[in-house]
Parts: structure tokens; C-alpha cells; sequence
């Protein structure tokens, strides 16, 4: 079999395929007459065939896909007009911190942003498949470790956690950091809600929520979570107008 048509194949199967698609299965097409490098190789030039295109060659955590260019998101959305639901600030600030610092456990992310976490956060988070529990942290109460999927990074258009944004400022980092030491020391005291540490707190979950913000996706339709907990909610009374910027989508 000559390059062009192993390319032509590997290209249908792609555009044909609804979810990314790893080496291995790839390999299946030649029915493992190809190796994995030679794979790899085709794709590289598959990718830069098509640079030139509306749609591109994008490896992300589970595979390979085609989607179409971010420039060209504002005319596609002119097939979809209706508003996407947005997610709250509370929210976008927990999947920061969880992306940044996983795995974290609930009072992790309250310490961090200096105020409760409602359930119905992460419940929201976990029904879009964007964090799971991957275990327990053997300490009183064994709180469950949230951490994000390869459905979160592939959504984001990202291929590992390495590829998200950079926070470039010390200070911030810097802050997290004594944040996160002084939860994962035990049996440590909530950070107190003077103003001084929500002050902190916001500064640091702003940066996060930003740095992610400008890579997430929109979120899928979906009826607006309503709290009956007796927990107290996040004490954020408004949501922010973020708007939620894809990496790219399917064509």
C-alpha cells in the first residue's frame, strides 16, 4: 500500500469518526501492517495537508480528531444563534483549582478559595464529565480526591495537563501554594474569612478561572442546578458574564 492511499484512509476514518481516535485503533485499518511510528508519520503529514484548511488534525488526550479552527467559530455559530448556558464564577474557580492542583479534596478547594464549596458544584462538574474521584486521602474521613478527565482535556483541545495556560504571576502561585501546604497538613483549620484571606483567595481562583476559562468550551444545554442543601451556598450572588471560548468542534 502506497503513502496516498494509507493517508486517504486514515483521513475518512477520522472524519467519519464521532469521538478521537488512538494509534492503536488506527492501526486496525491496515490490519497492523503499519507500526505505530509509521502511523504517527502519516498523521504528521495528514495534519500538515490540511493547514491550509477550514478544518484541522488535532491530537488530544484520547487521540487524533478533526475539528474546525477556532477562527471560524463566530460564523459557525450563526447555525446555532440560541445562548449557551454559562456556568457560575463558583464554579469555573473550583474546576481551576482542581485542574491546577489535582488531586484535591473538597476542603482543599474551600481552603483555597476561602468559602464553601456547594456539592451541587462539583456534581455539575462531574455530570459534564470534567472531574472524577480517582481515590481517598487516608486521613480522618478519607475525603474523596477529585481530579480532571481526558474528556475535560479533550474538550479543552489539549493532549495533557502540560498544555494548559501558564500563571505567570509569583505572587499568585506563590499564594496557592501556602494555600494548598497548610490543607494538606492534616487535620488543619479552614482559612478564616476575614478580608484579608478572601481578598487572597479571589485574587489567586480570578487568575485560574481566567487561565482556563479562555480554553473551555460551551458547556451542553442543560436545565440551571437549583440548591435545596442546608450547606451554605458559594457566596456569590451573580454569576460573571464569561464567555466560554472552544478549542475547536467537531465539523
Amino acid at each position: 500500500m502506497n503513502t496516498a492511499d494509507a493517508k486517504r484512509i486514515l483521513e475518512t476514518a477520522l472524519i467519519c469518526s464521532t469521538q478521537p481516535l488512538p494509534v492503536r485503533e488506527l492501526r486496525v485499518l491496515f490490519d497492523d501492517e503499519l507500526g505505530a511510528d509509521t502511523i504517527k508519520s502519516l498523521l504528521l503529514e495528514l495534519q500538515e495537508d490540511w493547514s491550509q484548511r477550514g478544518l484541522e488534525l488535532v491530537s488530544v488526550a484520547t487521540g487524533w480528531r478533526f475539528q474546525s479552527r477556532p477562527e471560524l467559530r463566530d460564523h459557525l455559530d450563526r447555525l446555532h444563534p440560541e445562548k449557551p448556558p454559562r456556568y457560575t464564577r463558583a464554579a469555573l474557580e473550583t474546576l481551576a483549582i482542581i485542574a491546577y492542583r489535582q488531586p484535591v479534596t473538597r476542603g482543599d478547594m474551600e481552603d483555597i478559595r476561602g468559602v464553601t464549596i456547594n456539592s451541587l458544584i462539583l456534581k455539575q462538574l462531574e455530570d459534564r464529565n470534567w472531574v472524577e474521584v480517582i481515590g481517598h486521602r487516608e486521613t480522618v474521613g478519607r475525603p474523596a480526591l477529585y481530579a480532571t478527565t481526558r474528556q475535560f482535556l479533550d474538550d479543552l483541545g489539549l493532549a495533557s495537563l502540560d498544555q494548559l495556560p501558564v500563571i505567570e504571576s509569583p505572587a499568585q502561585q506563590g499564594a496557592l501554594i501556602d494555600a494548598l501546604e497548610q490543607a494538606s497538613g492534616g487535620d488543619q483549620p479552614a482559612l478564616p474569612i476575614d478580608e484579608s484571606s478572601v481578598e487572597t483567595a479571589e485574587a489567586v481562583s480570578e487568575a485560574e478561572t481566567e487561565a482556563v476559562a479562555e480554553t473551555l468550551p460551551e458547556p451542553e444545554p442543560e436545565p440551571e442546578l437549583q440548591s435545596s442543601s442546608p450547606i451554605e451556598p458559594d457566596a456569590e450572588p451573580d454569576e460573571v458574564d464569561i464567555t466560554v471560548v472552544s478549542s475547536g468542534t467537531r465539523p
